[in-house]
């Protein structure tokens, strides 16, 4: 008897328990471990045999159009990180729901800023001016080595894709098709040539598109009211005859335009007063705006005179700077929201101005140079003077010298910029290649209808953008980019752009690139033996160059109509199922895209668009290398690792601005180690776990891990949805709040005891082990798209396969419904009241650990509540209240107090929990309290389930 006591003593019972074992690393170290993964897909061609997978098992094509980023630099910043890895959690996603979604980058390679680049360095180092065919070599092999740096970059994000065969908007094959689409416009009559004012930039010297110009709110202008004398009054307005000295007053905070004034705009339904001032005499201003006036002027002016604006048209102003006549015209733009009702007229500065000067075929004049300067049109005191500063002011100054000059005061307003030099722009009228936008408008509304706009809002942005275009202006003054392929008649000067003539210009590029247009004299650019009407036969070619929007705005059909690789079953290229950029592209590549699609095809190029905000600071401030709050991501990759990056990106509402600092890192980091260690538990727990012999029929379950497929499977639906709705930050509170309450929280709290203590091969125990298996499985499904190195890690240590999937990248997205027992879901409430109760005797030091404690509940006659309780086995309580014992007392019983020596009691309307000490001795290998410690004959020191698991029996 001693023998067998000594030797049940010399035990080392915790040799029996089924602790945790996995090589799966507690940190990610996603600085170094990253690129081995990466490197693992590229080695084994995973996003190759992937798609090659999704094409043959086709169940649809979902093609996210990637829109190109700009090489004007081979850094990437945050916004366009957040945007790339935006679009490689959709493409993983789909790809993981079994749709063919191909991913093929592209790269915006044309544009004034890659051209400046190269023009300034040359200027640094040499004084020689570079040739045309010079500057585009060096932006070739700018944009080639930016390619480069990109690449590796986007690559280093986690972004999976063909980088082979990437396009760039330079390739031969691109320009040529980029060609062919501007010919069917060309041809469908779309493409014109005319006189008319355009955005300008002095600066950058070309015209800008709408698409390029930035408004900078509270800009300062220096405001004029100006007087014009009023030589001749028409047939209709003789009744102001009397008023000998009567003046117009106009209002413009853009004096440097009114050297181009050719007539003064009034409205032909408002009211005009003749107001006396005993500065100015009799002023002429419209009725509703006259208070306003006086304010300005600090004066009363007294009404003398009212008439229609329409009885004024055509009288006669002089020009206070030049005597010329500036007659009375109407026009319907003349609001009363500020200045005086009439509007100062320059067709060679404003588009409403030069609308209303076609009417009244008004004579266009436009005094400034492609710098901004004024010329000698303007006359000789204005002549060489630059419009935003010297010429404003001595417009001013002169104006004051005639007399003519009533208030001067400085205008806080919204101006426009160019949006790469970051200047003011000038209005102003040249001979531009335009795209007639109002031929089509209609046809482009109706379609921006047809495309589901994510968010919603979008579908307003671009709409009342697409509504007020009448045109766009496509030709630039510069070198790199695809020529306007036109040309011009020396006999005759009439301009030559046809389908025929674009057609035979692509062809060659399609052999030799666009340099042919530089490297080639005109006879050996046009078709063989083609002439002018005039008979002429000498021709000399454009000089401009395409808009660069229209550039990415062909790649529907340049790219995603020329690739089969992107073509879904149907055999057909665009409308892309998606474009994804941020919400400035309303005005650039989504509107430029919609507008050749729809000119083209007469439809969108896309089903969908989802846009995203821009990055702020976490301060909520602007980005800037001055303010030093400057995010780099490859900094934070650096330290972090990539799917801290990309865990930013879903945990963020990309729909308004976004913020982003360290100290959100610091936090994601830890919802990170938080979902790393979830999933070792996992993997830990699994490591005897056989897939195919070992798993759990759902009937033969514990009702705790019923319970917790089914909330496996609300988790499941949730996320689903969230994805489908593109609102991934739901998807990261879920699974945020899955790993931490629901897993770590609770279910891997409570199943603990039975993974470790259970027999190794019970039911009980693969009971567990099969509802964590499932768990396992989700978490590879949900963590792929967004942690796409976590989930290969976690794959790679995976003690069973779910199949024979060389990466975690192949396996299925499945929507599936495993827990069918909703009504488990009543017993939290109980567990919560106890854990209240428990939590009360701990605060009172009756008891340190909760298996110290014995529970009684009664049920005060709540039915619904003690049916759910008597599902449980007595077993299963213990173990989800991570108590010793457990009494379920009959639902009539109640309790009364003095039945036990209550450590604590708590008690609701449905229910009473009593916390009592529990019974018998504490267990040295499971730690619960049990009167039977000692019943077994082979093992004396400890409860009998305990005895029963180590032989192996349970």
């Amino acid at each position: 008897m001693q023998e067998n006591k000594e030797l049940q003593e010399a035990i080392d019972y915790k040799d029996t328990l089924n602790l945790p074992r996995t090589d799966f690393p507690m940190k990610g170290d996603g600085p170094r471990r990253e690129p081995e993964i990466q490197k693992f897909w590229s080695e084994n061609k995973i996003y190759e045999k992937v798609l090659e997978d999704r094409k043959k098992n086709n169940i649809g094509r979902f093609l996210l159009h990637d829109g190109p980023p700009y090489l004007s630099s081979g850094n990437i910043h945050i916004g366009t990180a957040l945007n790339k890895i935006l679009k490689d959690i959709v493409v993983k996603y789909k790809t993981l729901q079994g749709y063919y979604s191909p991913y093929l980058p592209g790269f915006d390679c044309h544009g004034l800023p890659i051209e400046s680049a190269i023009s300034k360095d040359k200027k640094k180092n040499d004084s020689e001016q570079l040739s045309p065919l010079d500057i585009r070599k060096q932006c070739t092999e700018f944009v080639m080595k930016n390619r480069r740096l990109q690449e590796e970059k986007f690559k280093r994000l986690g972004v999976l894709g063909d980088w082979t065969g990437a396009y760039m908007t330079i390739y031969p094959k691109f320009e040529a098709q980029q060609l062919k689409l501007f010919g069917e416009m060309v041809n469908k009559g779309y493409i014109y040539r005319g006189l008319k004012p355009v955005y300008w930039c002095a600066t950058c010297q070309t015209a800008l598109a709408e698409a390029e110009v930035e408004y900078v709110e509270n800009y300062k202008s220096l405001s004029v009211y100006v007087a014009f004398p009023v030589s001749k009054l028409s047939s209709s307005a003789k009744k102001l005859e009397k008023f000998n000295d009567l003046k117009v007053v106009i209002w413009t905070t853009t004096p440097w335009t009114l050297p181009g004034n050719m007539a003064i705009c009034l409205h032909k339904d408002f009211t005009y007063v003749v107001a006396h001032s005993k500065t100015f005499g009799y002023l002429l201003v419209a009725e509703k705006l006259l208070s306003q006036f006086n304010n300005k002027i600090s004066e009363e002016c007294i009404i003398s005179e009212k008439i229609n604006g329409k009885d004024l048209e055509h009288s006669i102003c002089l020009h206070p700077l030049y005597g010329r006549e500036s007659p009375i015209i109407l026009g319907e733009h003349v609001t009363l929201d500020t200045g005086t009702g009439c509007v100062h007229t320059a067709p060679g500065h404003g588009l409403e101005d030069f609308g209303i000067s076609q009417k009244y075929k008004l004579k266009v004049l436009s005094p400034v140079t492609a710098k901004g300067i004024l010329t000698d049109d303007a006359g000789a005191e204005l002549s060489g003077l630059y419009v935003h500063k010297a010429g404003n002011q001595k417009v001013i100054e002169l104006l004051q010298k005639k007399g003519a000059l009533i208030k001067e005061e400085e205008y806080f307003h919204s101006y426009p910029h160019c949006w790469r030099s970051k200047t003011p722009i000038i209005f102003r009228a040249t001979e531009q290649w335009f795209c007639s936008v109002e031929k089509f408008r209609e046809k482009a509304l109706k379609e921006i209808d047809n495309v589901k706009w994510i968010p919603e809002i979008g579908r307003n942005r671009i709409y009342s953008m697409v509504e007020s275009r009448t045109d766009w202006c496509i030709s630039r003054q510069r070198v790199w980019g695809v020529p306007i392929p036109a040309f011009y008649c020396k006999g005759c000067n009439k301009d030559h752009l046809n389908k025929q003539i674009v057609d035979h210009i692509a062809k060659l590029v399609e052999v030799s690139g666009t340099d042919i247009w530089w490297e080639k004299d005109t006879e050996s650019l046009l078709p063989a033996g083609y002439k002018c009407q005039c008979g002429s036969t000498t021709f000399q070619k454009e000089t401009d160059i395409m808009d660069v929007w229209f550039d990415s705005g062909s790649t529907h059909y340049s790219v995603v109509d020329q690739s089969k690789d992107l073509f879904d079953k149907n055999n057909q290229g665009s409308p892309s199922e998606m474009y994804l950029e941020g919400s400035d592209q309303h005005r650039g590549w989504f509107q430029s895209s919609l507008l050749t699609s729809v000119a083209l095809k007469g439809k969108a190029p896309y089903k969908s668009v989802l846009t995203h905000g821009f990055v702020l600071d976490e301060n909520g401030r602007k980005m800037s290398k001055s303010l030093g709050n400057v995010v780099d991501p490859e900094k934070v990759i650096n330290e972090y690792g990539a799917d801290i990056l990309r865990l930013w990106v879903a945990s963020t509402d990309y729909s308004s601005d976004m913020k982003i600092g360290q100290t959100m890192f610091k936090q994601l980091s830890e919802v990170y180690r938080n979902i790393r260690n979830t999933a070792r538990f996992a993997l830990s727990n699994l490591f005897d776990f056989d897939l195919k012999k070992d798993i759990v029929e759902y009937q033969d379950l514990w009702n705790i891990d019923k319970y917790a497929l089914f909330c496996l499977d609300e988790k499941r639906l949730a996320v689903s949805d969230a994805f489908n709705k593109y609102e991934f930050y739901k998807y990261y509170q879920i699974l945020q709040n899955f790993c931490a309450l629901d897993l770590s929280g609770f279910y891997f709290d409570v199943v603990k005891d039975r993974l470790y203590t259970a027999g190794k091969k019970s039911k009980s125990r693969r009971s567990v082990q099969t509802t964590i298996s499932q768990i396992l499985n989700f978490l590879l499904e949900v963590l792929t798209p967004v942690l796409p190195h976590l989930a290969e890690d976690i794959w790679r240590y995976m003690p069973y396969k779910i199949n024979s999937a060389t990466s975690v990248l192949a396996l299925r997205w499945e929507v599936k419904n495993i827990g069918k027992d909703s009504h488990l879901v009543n017993f939290i409430n109980i567990r919560d009241l106890a854990n209240k109760a428990l939590e009360i005797a701990r605060t009172d030091k009756k008891i340190g650990k909760s298996l110290e404690a014995k529970l009684h509940l009664y049920f005060n006659n709540d039915i619904q509540q003690y049916q759910t309780m008597k599902l449980f086995n007595k077993t299963e309580l213990e173990t989800i209240f991570i108590v010793s014992q457990i009494v379920i007392h009959d639902l009539n019983d109640v309790y009364k107090k003095g039945n036990y020596d209550e450590y604590s009691l708590i008690s609701d309307e449905n229910c009473t929990v009593v916390v009592t000490k529990a019974d018998g001795e504490k267990c040295p290998r499971c730690w619960k309290y049990s009167i039977d410690i000692g019943k077994d004959h082979k093992h004396k020191t400890i409860c009998l389930p305990c005895a029963k698991a180590v032989e192996g029996l349970d």
